[in-house]
């Protein structure tokens, strides 16, 4: 029996449906059930293998900029650079940045405005990870079904036969009493 007619036997008979209405994924586990093959293979891998630098920094750039740390860094920052400018430089009247602190405020825009870009690419490198991950949940999910639905079918023609062979049994020893009698 060839593959394709394996596939198609297959999704006619465990998913009820044509071969031409599965998506890819009910595709690609019919292959890999018809063929015996695991399903199963590491998507975090597999996105990380495809990942170019760029992705990798922008992680790493959401990841620094989502964590308490930097909070508590930046905000360390910020308070020294209000005191420094309002405090300490203006005692000597060097203030670089004096209060409304302009320049303080332009800082903080160019660094919002760069980093909210990047951590968008973080959010939407994710988004297609997590998509590629619920897929790959579908398909060992459907493939674990699908062993679940053969191995009731199995089950089933043993306790055909079983039952099959004590009625034979039966049969026999029917006959030896009839035979007796």
């Amino acid at each position: 029996m060839s593959r394709k007619r394996d596939v198609s036997t297959l999704a006619k008979h465990y998913l009820g449906r044509a071969p031409d209405s599965l998506d890819r994924e009910e595709t690609r586990v019919l292959h890999s059930f018809a063929e015996n093959q695991p399903i199963s293979r590491d998507v975090g891998e597999q996105a990380e293998t495809v990942s170019t630098f760029w992705d990798r920094l922008a992680d790493r750039v959401a990841a620094i900029g989502g964590s308490w740390a930097f909070i508590f860094t930046f905000m360390a920052v910020l308070i020294g650079w209000m005191l420094l400018n309002t405090d300490v430089l203006a005692h000597w009247h060097m203030q670089f940045d004096p209060y409304p602190y302009i320049f303080l405020n332009l800082m903080l825009s160019m660094i919002a405005a760069l980093q909210a870009p990047v951590i968008m690419m973080s959010q939407n490198r994710q988004a297609a990870q997590d998509r590629l991950a619920a897929s790959h949940d579908y398909e060992v999910n459907l493939r674990a079904e699908l062993e679940i639905m053969r191995l009731h079918e199995k089950i089933d023609a043993i306790r055909i036969e079983h039952l099959e062979a004590l009625t034979q049994q039966q049969h026999a020893m029917m006959e030896l009493l009839a035979k007796r009698s």
